[in-house]
């Protein structure tokens, strides 16, 4: 078992920015390839960035250039700094696990990952 505890969320006018943090737990929570999802109200849940075990980063087309994805050197936590925020980047971020994934692989589905956290709300104002 992994839990994922997600932290950082809130509200930032537009051109700001926000860190957010995933702190995993349990078995197997440092050997995971992770990810962070996001859904806005009445759309569907929405890929917005990955990383591998080996630091390996992957991102979504409409964060691309704005928003960073690092982990922990315990590999414990893992981050999302958003800069330049918009809007339309407000949603609730999830943070994601793959547990025992040692590929160097990073995962773009929400299929592709066995836990998640409980999300945290980001809201941009114009």
């Amino acid at each position: 078992q992994v839990q994922l505890v997600e932290s950082g969320g809130g509200l930032v006018q537009a051109g700001g920015s926000l860190r957010l943090s995933c702190a995993a737990s349990g078995r197997s929570a440092s050997s995971s390839s992770m990810g962070w999802f996001r859904q806005a109200p009445g759309k569907e849940r929405e890929f917005v960035a990955a990383i591998a075990y080996n630091g390996n980063p992957y991102y979504g087309d409409s964060v691309k250039g704005r928003f960073g994805i690092s982990r922990g050197n315990s590999k414990n936590t893992m981050y999302l700094q958003m800069n330049s925020l918009k809007p339309e980047d407000t949603a609730v971020y999830y943070c994601a696990a793959r547990p025992g994934d040692y590929s160097g692989d990073y995962y773009l589905s929400e299929s592709d990952y066995d836990y998640w956290g409980q999300g945290t709300q980001v809201t941009v104002s114009s």
